[in-house]
């Protein structure tokens, strides 16, 4: 792996942790994007991960994409590395965490609802505020409708306003809301509670809810079904997992 200039990174026991490092509100620029894209590929065939982390550096978590970026000569290349970003995160088979406090605007917030799982520190802040610039959130427009529905989608991007942490929690923008001196005994508890469990097995559980998801009960049932008989029940983790409850011991995990 390439230097790190834009990010910080380390893998201890089957996690990943990307710390977003760009001084002064870790705003991303195109190199910083093309940086990150570059370790997601490189995560994304990892198949001892079990899940990955995302948190911020300094005073806000991230603020956004630099606004020069999105000028017609820049647009473009800015585009394109926003969106690959979005794509390899979307395509992972682990959980991916975004562990945000302090200022998660603009493509900040766009980076973190593009993750499975938010956990927000009570300073934290949010809001897609692009329309103030004569901008709307590409990203946003598509994602925040499976979040918190059609109505709160189109007035978080035409309103720009900045959310609290406990009024995303309410639209159910973030998952978990804590108090700021719990935030990393509480990030940490989460953590361990994913890993506990076999990397296989945790990546066929995210698959699973990915494959059903938009489809009619009896088609979504059937690929469950399909995939729970046909590829979980042949793996040996899962008779692994069933013979230590029956023998009332910790698993073995062997990934396979």
């Amino acid at each position: 792996m390439s230097e790190l200039k834009y990010l910080k990174f380390e893998k201890t026991n089957g996690v990943g942790r990307i710390v977003l490092s760009r001084p002064k509100h870790n705003v991303m620029n195109i190199d910083m994007m093309n940086e990150l894209n570059s370790l997601l590929e490189t995560l994304g065939s990892d198949d001892e991960l079990k899940c990955l982390v995302v948190l911020g550096e300094g005073k806000s978590w991230c603020a956004g994409v630099e606004v020069g970026d999105h000028k017609p000569e820049t647009a473009p290349g800015m585009i394109t590395a926003f969106d690959r970003m979005l794509e390899l995160i979307h395509r992972l088979d682990i959980p991916a965490i975004a562990a945000v406090h302090g200022s998660c605007l603009g493509g900040g917030m766009e980076l973190a609802i593009a993750c499975d799982i938010v956990v927000a520190s009570s300073n934290a802040r949010f809001g897609q505020p692009e329309i103030k610039l004569g901008f709307f959130p590409p990203y946003a427009v598509v994602r925040l409708p499976e979040l918190v529905g059609t109505a709160k989608a189109i007035e978080i991007c035409t309103t720009g306003r900045t959310y609290t942490a406990r009024e995303a929690f309410d639209l159910g923008l973030v998952s978990k809301l804590v108090e700021e001196e719990n935030f990393s005994r509480t990030l940490e508890g989460l953590v361990e509670d994913i890993c506990a469990s076999s990397p296989l097995i945790i990546r066929m559980n995210k698959r699973a809810i990915k494959m059903t998801r938009g489809c009619e009960f009896r088609e979504a049932a059937k690929k469950a079904n399909d995939y729970f008989l046909n590829s979980l029940m042949k793996t040996e983790d899962t008779m692994e997992g069933i013979r230590s409850f029956e023998e009332k011991r910790k698993p073995v995990w062997k990934n396979v």
